[in-house]
């Protein structure tokens, strides 16, 4: 295995990625390039998705998995492989090594989803659980590594995975010859690294943007500092992107080749995500679906024809469940509220009644009569009511206070 000084000194060029493509022939999937129309009507010139999120074992990760191990030596596959990864890497790595014949041993994070573990141990990895965030498990993995003699397979941080990871940029010119602009997720850059490689030695006049959870930005600092930089305790419900600190080698390649980074918000990331699931029908994470919410932020500033990458579709459905609440709190389609009213027979009854001339759907109601803070005639209600729009759910509170309810608060959903 090459020392970190000797891939320090390594960067990645357009053969590498060719041959990255000629390795993967007949293990990855071509991905299928679906329009979209509602995003194109905002940005006023078509908009495509590149679904890796259909991709096997459900991102990206299988093709830089897969070059990284398919280049390794015949006594480094005899010692086999080691990971670290909350899902999506893991995945890649287990069937990469499954396919090569490798024994493969992934580090899971201990509260890791319950779903992305049993499809690591499916696609036969021998799984160890450790640790509470990514990265400590990454140190554990890298641990035993030098303890056994295992290769460590880093999940962006390495020539090979960028080279493998940069397919999806050929692949896009391919299917979409016209694009102008490519926008992709970013948390340790391979992707995005690997997909500028591709495009701009073909197509130096596509712009290639990037996109950062704004709780988990490590780029916009590192850009600015010219090397990178870690910031503490990234958070984000994109946990395919949730990195605290650029790769060198993807680092050096998005400074140079990637014309812009941008940071979404939480909420935009869980509207892209109802976004993907409605109108294109499709499941994808919030990572995956990140530059969705950049394009719904501001799309009159993407020239077309734009290709955002779907990176992955790995989410755990309780997660989904939530995020689409959220969502669809974000769309202002969900509204939670919190209101007082008299305490007497048939009160909740008139208060439903209310709202159902109101064509506001009640999908939850909790009511308290006994709390200190209540007076001795009140209850408190709290309501989860499903709406049409942001002026729908400013009809709705409106028109409960003009019925003479205290409307105490928007709950946090």
């Amino acid at each position: 295995m090459e020392d970190s000084a000797s891939e320090g000194a390594r960067t990645v060029t357009l053969d590498d990625v060719r041959s990255a493509q000629k390795t993967l022939s007949g293990i990855s999937r071509l991905t299928a390039l679906e329009g979209s129309r509602y995003l194109s009507g905002l940005v006023g010139s078509p908009v495509h998705f590149k679904c890796e999120n259909l991709q096997r074992t459900g991102s990206f990760k299988l093709r830089g998995g897969y070059v990284r191990i398919a280049g390794l030596s015949p006594e480094e596959r005899a010692a086999g492989v080691v990971a670290a990864s909350a899902g999506n890497h893991a995945q890649g790595v287990a069937l990469a090594a499954s396919l090569l014949g490798v024994r493969s041993t992934v580090f899971m994070p201990e509260g890791a989803p319950l779903p992305k573990i049993a499809a690591t141990r499916d696609y036969g990895a021998e799984v160890r659980l450790c640790g509470q965030i990514v990265d400590e498990t990454m140190r554990a993995a890298q641990e035993y590594a030098e303890r056994t003699g295992a290769v460590f397979i880093h999940p962006f941080d390495h020539p090979d995975i960028i080279a493998g990871q940069g397919t999806v940029g050929l692949e896009i010119l391919e299917q979409c010859p016209e694009v102008r602009t490519v926008v992709v997720g970013i948390g340790g850059g391979g992707l995005a690294a690997g997909i500028a490689v591709a495009v701009k030695a073909l197509r130096p006049d596509v712009r290639v943007v990037g996109v950062q959870a704004e709780g988990a930005a490590a780029y916009p600092p590192s850009l600015a500092a010219g090397r990178p930089v870690t910031i503490d305790a990234p958070v984000t419900m994109a946990d395919g992107i949730k990195v605290g600190r650029p790769g060198e080698v993807p680092f050096r390649i998005i400074e140079e080749l990637v014309d812009e980074v941008r940071t979404v918000t939480e909420d935009e990331l869980s509207s892209a995500l109802l976004l993907c699931l409605e109108r294109a029908k499709l499941v994808v994470e919030p990572a995956g679906a990140s530059p969705v919410a950049a394009l719904l932020s501001d799309p009159k500033s993407f020239e077309g024809p734009v290709v955002a990458v779907l990176s992955g579709g790995n989410v755990d459905p309780l997660l989904m469940q939530r995020i689409l609440r959220h969502g669809m709190a974000a769309a202002g389609r969900y509204l939670s509220l919190r209101l007082r009213l008299t305490d007497r027979p048939g009160a909740l009854a008139t208060l439903l009644g209310v709202l159902s001339t109101l064509d506001a759907n009640v999908l939850d109601v909790s009511h308290v009569r006994t709390n200190p803070r209540l007076g001795l005639s009140e209850a408190e209600v709290e309501l989860h009511l499903e709406t049409k729009g942001t002026d729908h759910c400013e009809d709705v509170r409106e028109a409960l206070r003009g019925a003479g309810y205290t409307v105490m608060a928007d709950v946090m959903v």
